[in-house]
């Protein structure tokens, strides 16, 4: 199964607002219950910024030639995944019960997104590139 370029790259968008002001606002008012430091919290919020504003621009403006900005989106997601696993060996003694559960939910939720971005480009480009007989 895989979903429209344009769904998929706004769901990404709301998605990384939602992770902005999840990390920048509330995890950060509260760090001490998730147990990462401020920092971290602070540098993912940035880069959750960061995609967002990507991806919001990617569903309002692409029309054509929208796979290589979706491999783009997905391949930059697996990153902030795998530097959110870093930081979750790293801190993993600071870390709370609920700090855990955040986490590995947020882990989860973008790696199925990921895998449907990833499959969409990859199926549609497949399609594009076979030769009609």
């Amino acid at each position: 199964m895989t979903l429209s370029p344009k769904t998929l790259f706004l769901t990404d968008g709301l998605g990384a607002v939602l992770s902005a002001f999840l990390l920048g606002v509330v995890l950060v008012r509260f760090a001490p219950i998730s147990g990462m430091p401020e920092t971290a919290l602070r540098l993912l919020a940035i880069i959750a910024c960061v995609f967002a504003v990507y991806s919001l621009l990617c569903y309002t403006f692409i029309k054509e030639r929208w796979i290589a900005y979706l491999k783009t989106i997905a391949c930059a997601n697996l990153t902030y995944c795998c530097l959110t696993i870093g930081l979750l060996i790293n801190y993993k003694k600071e870390l709370t019960n609920l700090g855990w559960i955040y986490f590995l939910a947020e882990l989860t939720v973008i790696i199925v997104l990921l895998s449907f971005e990833l499959k969409t480009a990859f199926i549609r480009a497949g399609k594009e590139q076979q030769v009609p007989s």
